[in-house]
């Protein structure tokens, strides 16, 4: 019965996106166009280098270089191995999907196992500095960027932390789990392998981007308060929504951010679709991260924050 009903729900919302497609071409194309430039103009040239990089490295068995500076601070807080910690700098420095991305491409590889993989989802795959720092603080216009990033970085790797000694303190007993020692591919083979491959994530990446910025045309019909329509729409893809909101609620804008959107999650799935890696837990983590971060920036606001 479920799978019935899942599956004529799916068919009513494709048949009723496409109607109103058909029904209001004009808006159709403009928040068709909305999320091709997003994609274009923020996430291609943000994200690809790092998705081209990030391959070669884990292609060339390099992952233990790029750590071994930050590997004495962060080692003692996660205790967890190279590989580990080289998603959990990646994910909090290169932004959605990248912490996914590399956690699935680590797993499949069988350098990582399910439940370090799964412990990397919960906490460090989320909205990129250079993102945060050149696209959204502009458009909030909020002053004081150190509590600005407390917030956006801090709670997830302190959450993180909290997770590694609760949740997933049997990641200790995994420790001497087999893992694939693949041999390191030759830079010009990983240099094409990782083009070939970001170029296909990208894509993906692109594509939903589109797709659920056309979906935010369904709120614009039904909703004439410009806040909720702006708050929906980030909900379903945040970098348009946040466009929309602009700075009239940052209290809002800085909460949905570690959420990041349905678009997001459906990135997210996209990267971890061919494992057994769980996208519920994922979404309950986010949820969580949301939460906390609504309560941080409720208590700033409470004191003035940006005045």
């Amino acid at each position: 019965m479920k799978k019935i009903t899942g599956r004529l729900t799916a068919a009513l919302s494709v048949f009723g996106l496409t109607a109103m497609i058909l029904l209001f071409p004009q808006k159709s194309l403009s928040y068709a166009a909305r999320g091709l430039n997003l994609w274009f103009q923020n996430m291609i040239p943000t994200l690809f280098p790092f998705m081209v990089l990030s391959g070669i490295m884990i292609r060339m068995n390099l992952t233990d270089s790029f750590v071994r500076f930050l590997k004495p601070a962060l080692s003692p807080v996660f205790n967890v191995n190279s590989d580990c910690l080289y998603t959990i700098i990646i994910g909090f420095l290169c932004g959605f999907p990248m912490g996914a991305c590399v956690a699935g491409q680590l797993y499949r590889q069988k350098k990582i196992t399910r439940g370090e993989a799964e412990f990397l989802l919960a906490f460090c795959n989320n909205i990129g500095p250079v993102y945060f720092i050149s696209f959204v603080i502009p458009l909030i216009r909020l002053t004081r960027l150190p509590a600005l990033l407390i917030g956006m970085y801090g709670i997830p790797f302190l959450y993180g932390t909290v997770l590694r000694y609760t949740v997933y303190r049997s990641l200790d007993s995994e420790k001497g789990a087999a893992r694939l020692l693949k041999a390191s591919t030759p830079f010009l083979q990983a240099l094409d392998e990782s083009v070939t491959a970001s170029l296909t994530s990208i894509t993906k990446l692109g594509g939903y981007m589109i797709l659920f910025n056309l979906m935010s045309l369904l709120p614009s019909l039904l909703l004439k308060n410009q806040t909720l329509l702006a708050v929906s729409s980030a909900l379903l893809e945040i970098s348009g929504g946040l466009s929309l909101l602009g700075d009239k609620a940052p209290l809002l804008s800085l909460s949905l951010l570690p959420f990041g959107g349905f678009s997001c999650i459906a990135q997210t799935y996209s990267m971890i679709r061919d494992t057994d890696l769980s996208l519920k837990n994922y979404v309950l983590h986010k949820l969580v991260l949301t939460a906390v971060s609504f309560v941080y920036y409720s208590f700033l606001a409470a004191k003035s924050f940006g005045a």
